[in-house]
């Protein structure tokens, strides 16, 4: 078996096994990115060009657009280029940096999920006190806090997952390198530090999550005492849908990165990589802005 020092290239998992199918998934994944790309450039665009919208939400929704773009390329156009192409390698070097930014942009992601949910609890909860809780300064500290913790986070698990030796092969499992694959191809035994930084960046992130609840129960109960109907219904229907996605998230990454190596089936972890790493970004414009009207309307100024 090679070790990690002769291995220049990776495999990963075909999408298909006919060219039929290869073609029908390489346009799939086309409109998919295509229709991630459209969403979140046109939420940048309009909030960087609408006076109107240089608030607090939409800054933490520029953010979240352009960490859903990062996040989407890292991964879907190789995966296009290998399915169109007919092939599956990545080298050494390209492995290491999408991993490295793919970490990156979900780590940052998902900091900036909890803000915004302190942005809401904020602007719901205690609107008196949201100019000064949330004024430009702090904002801009909180939104660099975020991309920081994916910079960090990233850093960690790159350097440590790639200074491990392998000696399982070089065949990854998932149709973009991932951890949890990479280390099934580790020495036994030599993954138990990343095994480690992997628990606790889980439970950094479960922490978020039960931050991101308690907010969202807090805002809730507040809804729920306005008098009017149409107030509470329009409340739920923007929050519910945020918590859907943060929840189906955290539990795809989850199974992903937690369930032991002996429970693997192909299938179901391609199913559940595209749910976290391709659903979200290609949603989180959908959900968290496209039915707002002030986006609408300053979409509608940069159209014309």
């Amino acid at each position: 078996m090679p070790n990690s020092s002769s291995i220049s290239e990776f495999l990963l998992l075909p999408l298909a096994d006919t060219r039929q199918l290869q073609l029908l998934h390489f346009w799939l994944l086309l409109g998919i990115y295509l229709a991630a790309l459209l969403g979140n450039g046109l939420i940048s665009t309009a909030v960087a060009c609408d006076q109107r919208l240089h608030t607090p939400m939409y800054f933490f929704l520029l953010n979240l657009a352009l960490l859903d773009l990062g996040c989407i390329s890292t991964t879907l156009p190789k995966a296009m280029a290998n399915t169109l192409w007919d092939t599956r390698a990545i080298s050494y070097a390209g492995c290491a940096a999408q991993l490295f930014f793919f970490l990156f942009f979900m780590s940052a992601e998902f900091s900036l999920l909890t803000i915004m949910s302190y942005d809401r609890y904020v602007a719901i909860c205690k609107p008196l006190h949201y100019g000064t809780l949330l004024g430009s300064r702090a904002c801009a500290t909180m939104a660099a806090a975020a991309w920081g913790a994916g910079v960090l986070n990233s850093l960690l698990h790159t350097a440590s997952t790639f200074s491990l030796p392998l000696c399982q092969g070089n065949v990854v499992n998932q149709f973009f390198c991932e951890i949890p694959q990479i280390l099934k191809l580790s020495c036994s035994g030599s993954y138990l530090r990343e095994v480690v930084f992997l628990i606790f960046s889980v439970s950094l992130v479960f922490g978020c999550f039960v931050f991101i609840v308690v907010s969202y129960v807090q805002i809730f109960m507040a809804v729920l005492r306005m008098p009017s109907q149409q107030g509470r219904h329009k409340a739920f229907s923007t929050c519910l849908p945020h918590l859907a996605v943060v929840s189906l998230f955290l539990l795809t990454v989850f199974y992903a990165y937690l369930k032991p190596p002996s429970v693997s089936l192909p299938s179901m972890d391609l199913m559940v990589a595209v749910l976290y790493s391709v659903v979200p970004p290609t949603l989180n414009p959908i959900i968290y802005s496209m039915r707002n009207r002030e986006i609408k309307h300053a979409l509608w100024k940069v159209l014309q």
